[in-house]
């Protein structure tokens, strides 16, 4: 059951985080589409509706995305879809509905580390940096792994305009499913990020497999690639729910990076 005793709406996002410390169970709202996901006494709900965090805007060497942007508006831009190989839009569009996805925002997600989430995969692929209201910038790969040591508000992430190439696979028992497991692989100059998530834990890179990609030194063989696959689905850890087994998932790792793998390859040449 979820109790809002008190709802603002802030101009920006000073005024925000000021509403935001007056009270330890005041709580930030960004689409609100996972609310209803365990129980809550929230005595201020803190819209962010207003407070200009809608935007996705090209930078000099980066493409800034607001807290407050949609994965409606990330499946639907220009920009993105032009950079990447259209990776971020595909890493959202099998999501729910349209419905959810136009209520569904980048801050929410990101701020909250979903392990269920497809995006974070995508964007952990990516060079990427989440950007913090008072922490700062932290690149997104360590936010994942400690989260945040204060009560901040997330702004906006920094995604690298680096043409780097990058491809998403997921796994679903149907369309609009959560996914089983989804891998995001990305690659620049012969290096290699190689991301997995919905283990069902929060997004991981799969560092051994990439330090043996990118130590090759020549370009990827057939079994450079089923190698890297394999240690891979051997070197993280995977977890058993609903949707499959731990086992499972472990297979469809290997099956799922093999193929992403040749997909990048494809684009480099």
């Amino acid at each position: 059951m979820i109790t809002i005793k008190e709802y603002s709406k802030p101009k920006n996002i000073d005024e925000a985080y000021d509403l935001l410390l007056e009270k330890k169970n005041n709580m930030l709202f960004g689409g609100g589409a996972f609310i209803r996901m365990g129980s809550k006494n929230i005595a201020t709900a803190i819209d962010l509706s207003d407070a200009g965090l809608n935007y996705i805007v090209e930078e000099d060497k980066l493409i800034r995305i607001g807290a407050m942007t949609t994965f409606g508006d990330i499946e639907h831009s220009l920009l993105l879809k032009e950079n990447y190989r259209d990776m971020l839009s595909k890493s959202i569009r099998e999501i729910v509905g349209i419905q959810l996805r136009n209520i569904v925002t980048v801050g929410g997600t990101v701020y909250s580390r979903y392990g269920f989430s497809d995006f974070l995969t995508g964007l952990l692929a990516l060079d990427t940096t989440v950007n913090l209201y008072k922490q700062g910038s932290i690149p997104l790969e360590e936010f994942l792994r400690k989260g945040s040591k204060e009560r901040d508000i997330l702004e906006s992430i920094s995604i690298e305009k680096d043409n780097r190439k990058g491809t998403f696979l997921s796994m679903r028992n149907s369309k609009g499913d959560y996914a089983i497991l989804n891998v995001a692989i990305s690659a620049i100059d012969g290096k290699y990020r190689i991301a997995v998530g919905a283990r069902p834990r929060t997004a991981t890179l799969a560092l051994e497999s990439m330090n043996y990609l990118n130590g090759v030194g020549r370009e990827l063989s057939s079994e450079d690639i089923l190698k890297a696959a394999k240690i891979a689905s051997e070197e993280l850890v995977f977890g058993t729910n609903t949707r499959g087994s731990s086992a499972y998932r472990k297979q469809i790792c290997y099956v799922l990076i093999k193929q992403g793998l040749k997909e990048v390859l494809d684009y480099e040449d």
